[in-house]
């Protein structure tokens, strides 16, 4: 790695801890300049303000969950087998503690910043999660009926996100959770899988 390099992702890394501890309105250039081990004039050189060092960091969030494998429908395999698979890989990367940690630090300032919020969100709708190519391919091959796959994978993922994310950030806790995802993939495919 580049010391330019090495040297932006200090910066990132300093501008999260500080919008952790401060909040965004709190945060100040200088002390993530400091804890970063540069001058302002690097982290400047890097970010023109602590808006674009948000918006890096929101970026990171998004790259992170766009970097899951797509997953392709096997017709040879059972469909729930396939989904609950590509739900336990989504899980794993929402649930990882860095990506918990980042997701409380920017959720706070999207409670408090409306514009900011709907700019993240509409921007993540773009990316498709591995769910919704496996969900799209199996509508495809007839083995789901025909509907939006975006709006039917959103379906399913708050089903999962409601008992395998949000205990985990609003609570700091693993929920136990035997059994919990093949109840959901269930539920799903109660009203979206086709009749043999």
């Amino acid at each position: 790695m580049k010391l330019t390099e090495k040297k932006r992702e200090n910066i990132i890394e300093a501008a999260i801890a500080e919008f952790r501890e401060q909040g965004f309105l709190g945060a100040n250039t200088t002390r993530i300049a400091k804890r970063a081990g540069v001058s302002s004039r690097t982290l400047y050189n890097h970010f023109e303000s602590k808006e674009d060092l948000f918006h890096a960091i929101t970026d990171i969030m998004i790259a992170r969950n766009s970097a899951m494998a797509p997953v392709d429908y096997d017709p040879d395999r059972a469909l729930d087998d396939q989904l609950i698979e590509a739900l336990e890989r989504y899980v794993a990367v929402i649930t990882d503690e860095e990506a918990i940690g980042l997701n409380r630090m920017v959720i706070s300032e999207f409670l408090r910043d409306l514009d900011r919020s709907r700019a993240f969100f509409a921007e993540a709708a773009a990316h498709d999660y591995p769910v919704t190519k496996l969900i799209a391919d199996a509508m495809e091959a007839g083995a789901l009926r025909k509907a939006d796959a975006g709006y039917a994978a959103g379906q399913l993922l708050a089903l999962v996100k409601n008992f395998f994310f949000w205990p985990d950030f609003l609570l700091g806790e693993k929920q136990n959770t035997d059994g919990i995802m093949k109840d959901c993939v269930a539920m799903f495919l109660s009203y979206y899988k086709t009749t043999e």
